[in-house]
């Protein structure tokens, strides 16, 4: 079901929305589809932010890492 809104945008919103008008969304495509974007960025930092969480606490990862910079270290030329 489709829900009506209003919004007060401020210069730089406006902006961005004749912006979004001038590639041919109409007013209303243009807001959701910036939800709809805003909303999948916030859900994928948040599942980027879990991986690392996760990745931090794995030790044997941890291990493994260091020791392929020690390797890559060791292969490194002088000077």
């Amino acid at each position: 079901m489709a829900q009506a809104i209003s919004v007060r945008l401020d210069d730089e919103a406006e902006r961005a929305l004749r912006s979004l008008e001038a590639a041919g969304l109409s007013r209303s495509e243009a807001i959701r589809s910036a939800l709809i974007e805003s909303a999948r960025r916030l859900r994928q930092r948040s599942e980027l932010a879990a991986e690392v969480t996760a990745l931090e606490a794995d030790e044997e990862d941890r291990e493994e890492m260091l020791e392929i910079a020690r390797v890559m270290e060791s292969l490194r030329a002088p000077g």
